[in-house]
């Protein structure tokens, strides 16, 4: 099975992409966790995209704050596919974060979940190694289930 990198442009972002590792682990798909800034450490950042196909990565999750290019940097070095989580923070809560993450040019891709959404980008991710895994698409039937489930148990208790 692919591995999922997990990149955050800052240590302060862990404890948003814990959710995601969480997941990760629920799903036992492997990932890597690592913190490589677009503005601080571009170079470390660039290579690290440029070589993670031949790493062994099936995608990649990027989580930034402010400016949050990070999720574009990666994405502009590599073809594999790149998650973006803009982090709340900062004078506008993650709306500049999101906007940073969302507005990509043609030909540079970036998925992009909600501020802060670090357990969609994981699912996102186990969604696309499920493409070409059938035992893994199956856990995720099984988590939607159960997710359905705990609304309809909740429905229940209200009536």
């Amino acid at each position: 099975m692919k591995k999922i990198a997990v990149i955050m442009g800052s240590a302060s972002d862990k404890p948003v992409v814990e959710k995601a590792m969480k997941v990760f682990e629920e799903f036992s798909v492997p990932y890597e966790a690592h913190v490589f800034s677009a503005h601080r450490t571009p170079d470390e950042a660039a290579n690290f995209a440029k070589n993670a196909r031949q790493n062994g990565f099936g995608a990649i999750i990027a989580a930034a704050g402010l400016a949050a290019h990070l999720a574009g940097a990666l994405a502009a070095r590599t073809t594999l596919p790149v998650i973006g989580i803009p982090i709340a923070g900062g004078a506008f809560k993650g709306l500049d974060a999101l906007l940073a993450t969302v507005q990509m040019p043609t030909g540079i891709p970036v998925a992009t979940v909600a501020v802060d959404g670090a357990a969609n980008a994981a699912l996102l991710a186990v969604e696309i190694l499920a493409v070409a895994d059938d035992a893994l698409a199956e856990k995720l039937e099984a988590r939607r289930a159960a997710d359905a489930a705990k609304v309809l148990a909740a429905d229940q208790e209200m009536q």
